[in-house]
């Protein structure tokens, strides 16, 4: 089964962007990605409607961050995003009378619901800031070792 990496991928685009300093399309944000632009479009119009990114048209246009890196939490990116499921398990309803399906999923319930609320709890910990200092504390120590990798550090100037 295939994860879903939607909030995984906004977040690379939106640290692209805090880099980037300047406007960026929807075409240079769909490189970094290895995706459609429309997609990117897509997804960054939900997070435009909630005044973390914005959008100018023309030349010259493209998004970019329209919010303070230091109080928007990955829970803020993961809720305008719609929730999305967290895991990829699930419990088996096939028959909902079977005794054993309902013991296993009792037990399973419960599991999920406390994983997912303390991975949830713990992406309000964290905010865009958090993810630009630490990608620029990389990218530094990168940069003063000289190296050039285009596969790991596509987008940014050395």
């Amino acid at each position: 089964m295939r994860r879903d990496s939607k909030l995984s991928s906004i977040l690379h685009v939106l640290l692209h962007m805090a880099h980037g300093q300047r406007a960026m399309t929807s075409e240079e944000l769909a490189h970094y990605l290895s995706t459609n632009p429309v997609l990117v479009r897509r997804v960054l119009a939900g997070l435009r409607s909630r005044g973390y990114v914005s959008s100018d048209k023309g030349h010259g246009g493209g998004w970019v961050i329209s919010c303070d890196l230091q109080t928007v939490s990955l829970r803020d990116i993961y809720d305008a995003l719609g929730a999305p499921t967290v895991f990829a398990m699930g419990n088996r309803n096939d028959n909902p009378e079977c005794l054993v399906e309902q013991v296993v999923n009792d037990a399973l319930a419960s599991a999920f619901d406390e994983a997912e609320a303390l991975l949830i709890a713990r992406l309000g910990d964290v905010t865009l800031g958090d993810l630009a200092t630490e990608f620029s504390r990389k990218f530094n120590a990168h940069s003063k070792k000289g190296k050039k990798d285009d596969h790991n550090y596509q987008g940014h100037d050395v």
